[in-house]
């Protein structure tokens, strides 16, 4: 390696370190490494902007957090989870069931941050009501929603980063990706039943409190609950018919956020930007595009692409299970989002190598290795922080090793179903 590669390395792994122990904010530590990778001419600021920033990602991004930021507010998840609740008939097994597919789903098509933020407090109450500890429904639900998220381009952000990079289609990730997640769920669902239907006896008064709970109550904006309900359903037919209208999903996101913004001249803009939209995140990804910019600029991606090649032998199928167990494996212990970042000029070089062809089963192992294997403990996602914060706001203490004991065990076998799933299909 040149000294130049080695001094990229160097950098990026630093920034990588102060990410992972959130020594600083994330997106300070992004920016911060960008503009020393610009400044010491590793990457020049047009090539930055121009080539390596996915503008298709952060469109997509402001996009969907403009719905997500006007659905919440209409109560539409707490009516939901209500719902399901008294459908259960107060039965805390079959809640328990309920609310972890219901989260996977939504999760699917939505924010799964935002829909554990929305979930996890009723998921509390209602465990509180039955008079048992929320930790089974808190944690089915979490891992749920990492589970779910994987379905869809829109459900995570490392698919929307790999689907922006490898051209994949929203119908793309419906085909290949949603069959073996609905598998990964049910099995998931089975394990946790398993694990938990011991903690989850009740008595019958306690269902019959459940049974009180008035769903209408919590539903605040009629008007805006109609609009979102059809807007979503634009947004997915849009994504549908990509084929045919050749809209990248960046303008459907902005065109359905639109309508939101237009639906009433009352709404405070400023206000919403800035409560709503989260420009942490956003310039998080664009000093890490930044970054990762540069490495392929100064020739490491190329440099470790080919070391990947010659450990695999250039043989498909042991490159498609090694990227999903090491994708699994450090989407465990970091952010999935910057590794996935790194992987993706990598998987790029590969394809040169191996084929347009040969290439795409790997995408999708790094889909279900990063986004499943966040699952693996605490701080492999940032759904799984947000929801143990939550509960131990509550007072209900979630510690790294108790979640670990559960999230681990539902990670390794995802990833073991996904790399059979990757060799039955693909090879």
């Amino acid at each position: 390696m040149s000294s130049s590669m080695i001094t990229s390395l160097i950098i990026f792994i630093i920034a990588y370190i102060l990410i992972a122990l959130e020594t600083y904010h994330k997106s300070v530590v992004s920016i911060v490494g960008a503009v020393i990778f610009i400044s010491i001419g590793y990457i020049s600021q047009d090539a930055a902007f121009s080539s390596y920033v996915d503008w298709n990602v952060i469109f997509l991004l402001i996009g969907m957090m403009i719905m997500m930021g006007i659905i919440k507010d209409t109560g539409l998840f707490q009516y939901i989870a209500i719902k399901l609740a008294k459908l259960a008939k107060g039965n805390p097994i079959k809640i328990l069931l309920f609310l972890f597919f219901a989260t996977g789903i939504i999760s699917a098509f939505l924010d799964n941050v935002t829909t554990i933020i929305i979930m996890i407090p009723i998921s509390i109450l209602i465990a509180v009501e039955l008079g048992i500890s929320p930790l089974p429904f808190v944690i089915s639900q979490v891992l749920a929603s990492n589970i779910g998220g994987t379905a869809t381009l829109v459900g995570d952000p490392p698919n929307l980063m790999i689907g922006s990079a490898a051209g994949l289609t929203f119908v793309d990730f419906l085909k290949n990706l949603t069959p073996i997640i609905f598998i990964n769920l049910a099995v998931s669902a089975l394990i946790l039943w398993q694990v938990f239907k011991k903690q989850l006896i009740v008595s019958n008064q306690k269902r019959a409190k459940i049974m009180e709970f008035d769903e209408k109550q919590v539903i605040k904006k009629k008007r805006d609950l109609a609009l979102g309900l059809a807007v979503i359903a634009l947004f997915i037919t849009l994504f549908f018919l990509h084929h045919y209208t050749h809209l990248e999903p960046a303008t459907i996101a902005l065109i359905c956020a639109s309508i939101f913004l237009l639906r009433s001249r009352k709404l405070k803009i400023d206000k919403f930007f800035a409560n709503e939209i989260e420009w942490g995140t956003i310039l998080f990804f664009v000093g890490l595009f930044i970054m990762v910019g540069a490495l392929q600029e100064q020739g490491v991606i190329n440099y470790f692409s080919e070391h990947v090649m010659s450990l695999t032998h250039g043989n498909a199928r042991l490159t498609s299970i090694g990227i999903v167990w090491t994708s699994g494996i450090a989407s465990a212990i970091i952010d999935n989002i910057p590794f996935v970042a790194t992987m993706i000029p990598l998987i790029e070089n590969i394809g040169n190598i191996m084929g347009p062809d040969a290439v795409k089963p790997l995408w999708w192992a790094l889909s279900l290795g990063s986004c499943l294997g966040g699952n693996g403990t605490m701080v492999g996602a940032s759904a799984n922080l947000i929801a143990v914060s939550i509960c131990n706001k509550s007072g209900y203490k979630i510690s790294f090793l108790t979640f670990t004991k559960y999230g681990a065990l539902i990670a390794g076998v995802n990833l073991f179903i996904s790399s059979i799933y990757l060799l039955l299909a693909y090879h």
